[in-house]
């Protein structure tokens, strides 16, 4: 039996790439402190050291994990070359526009992209899902049902962006590498969750609700068989 990866710490996660910049942004850059530059760059290694750390203990960095990576990076050097906002929100933008189109070009290849999202090892026992789906000839309905998902998914992504851009235009006023601008930085990051996370997050569950619902119809496994068990029932 396979055995899933080690998953995510989704309160670090949070911690590093939310919290810890949010306030670093809106107290500390202030010239009395660390100023806009310094705040800046102390934010930002935040982001940075935790998807070093991520990779150690888990050893993946995938498509999306490395586009967050490049975005973090993306910021800093915009911040610091003093770009005018409207970059930060092609920037904002492009990278969920990116994964969409990842996603949907993926679809028909060998590895499609939206198996790292919707079906995979972490979650799902697809060994299991695998051989029911041979057993009853129902790999090529599951394909479609992949693509269905995929284009859900691609959605997402593409509301996500649009999102992205508007709320980077609306707060973003001030010239980037002022105290005023770092501000605005960790206010967009934070409004962020609310604004742009949530409504993706949903459009994610209405593809994975769709997704078992399928596999359980073409499969015949229940739910509990579907997912992996949690260590301590196996």
């Amino acid at each position: 039996m396979s055995t899933p990866a080690k998953r995510e710490n989704l309160l670090v996660n949070i911690v590093c790439n939310i919290a810890l910049p949010f306030l670093i942004l809106s107290k500390l850059s202030g010239e009395a402190r660390l100023g806009p530059v310094w705040a800046l760059v102390v934010a930002l290694v935040f982001p940075l050291g935790y998807f070093c750390y991520d990779f150690a203990q888990r050893r993946q960095a995938n498509f999306v994990s490395i586009l967050g990576f490049v975005s973090v990076l993306l910021t800093g050097g915009f911040a610091l070359m003093e770009l005018d906002g409207i970059w930060f929100a092609v920037k904002e933008a492009s990278i969920p526009a990116v994964i969409g189109l990842a996603v949907l070009l993926s679809m028909n290849s060998k590895r499609p992209l939206i198996r790292q999202f919707v079906y995979n090892d972490q979650v799902i026992n697809t060994a299991r899902v695998d051989a029911a789906l041979d057993e009853r000839g129902n790999r090529e309905a599951f394909r479609g049902l992949m693509r269905k998902a995929g284009w859900l998914v691609t959605a997402s992504f593409l509301v996500s962006a649009a999102l992205n851009f508007a709320l980077a235009r609306w707060i973003l006023k001030s010239p980037s590498g002022s105290e005023a601008f770092n501000q605005e930085l960790a206010r967009m990051n934070l409004l962020s969750w609310p604004v742009i996370v949530l409504p993706s997050m949903a459009m994610m569950m209405l593809a994975l609700w769709q997704l078992f619902g399928g596999i359980k119809r073409l499969t015949g496994l229940e739910l509990e068989e579907i997912m992996h068990a949690p260590p301590e029932k196996k």
